[in-house]
């Protein structure tokens, strides 16, 4: 499990992230399953890393959503108001 860098997640297209998030996510599913299981974990702070990795990949999907939205112009709401 290698941590990833924002340099790293730029470089992937949206396939390559989204299968990475998946992963990431489902690792982490068992590695708490692990812990909670009471099995003795190798490395304690991989929970951490991969916490840290989805955080990464999320905040880089929110900054494109925003880019996005920026650059598509608002459109003003049409008022309804003909029965006068």
């Amino acid at each position: 499990m290698a941590i990833l860098k924002m340099s790293e997640i730029r470089e992937m297209n949206s396939e390559e992230i989204d299968r990475k998030l998946v992963e990431l996510r489902s690792e982490l599913a068992k590695q708490r399953a692990a812990m909670a299981s009471g099995a003795g974990m190798e490395n304690p702070g991989v929970i951490r890393a991969l916490r840290r990795s989805i955080a990464r990949i999320l905040t880089y999907l929110n900054e494109q959503r925003i880019l996005t939205a920026e650059e598509e112009p608002e459109e003003a709401p049409e008022e309804e108001g003909g029965d006068e």
